[in-house]
């Protein structure tokens, strides 16, 4: 089980807003003992709720419940910023792949923390993210 993981916001999300965190995913939060995440995962995180919301695809109370199990993760992370060295480091990242903005930012993130963090293991439901990380 790794010690350290990067929590990409599409696993998190993915987990808290339909139906729950898999057992798979709560496994490794649960055991880890460092969670890294980057601070665009708290934006994206803020703007599904408001989309959920808008749609009225979830009720309040889910939303409510989704976003207190959000905010207890959040506050196990430590949130990395999207600083000059992580954009132009997203600017070059896996030249070859089809990355979006926000995974390349995500992926730039997880590349310079790996870089301090010994054995630091991405966390995505996102195959192109995970394709570009090299899993």
């Amino acid at each position: 089980m790794p010690s350290a993981l990067y929590l990409d916001r599409s696993a998190v999300l993915r987990a808290v807003l339909e139906g729950g965190t898999t057992p798979d995913i709560e496994r490794k939060i649960g055991g880890a003992s460092t969670l890294i995440t980057s601070r665009l995962s708290l934006v994206e995180a803020g703007r599904a709720f408001l989309r959920l919301r808008s749609a009225g695809q979830v009720s309040e109370e889910q939303l409510a419940d989704a976003g207190r199990d959000l905010d207890a993760l959040w506050a196990r992370c430590e949130i990395w910023e999207v600083t000059p060295m992580v954009c132009e480091m997203a600017c070059q990242v896996s030249p070859t792949r089809p990355l979006r903005t926000l995974d390349a930012l995500h992926l730039a993130t997880y590349l310079l923390a790996r870089r301090r963090i010994a054995g630091l293991e991405l966390l995505t439901a996102d195959h192109r993210l995970a394709e570009a990380a090299g899993g």
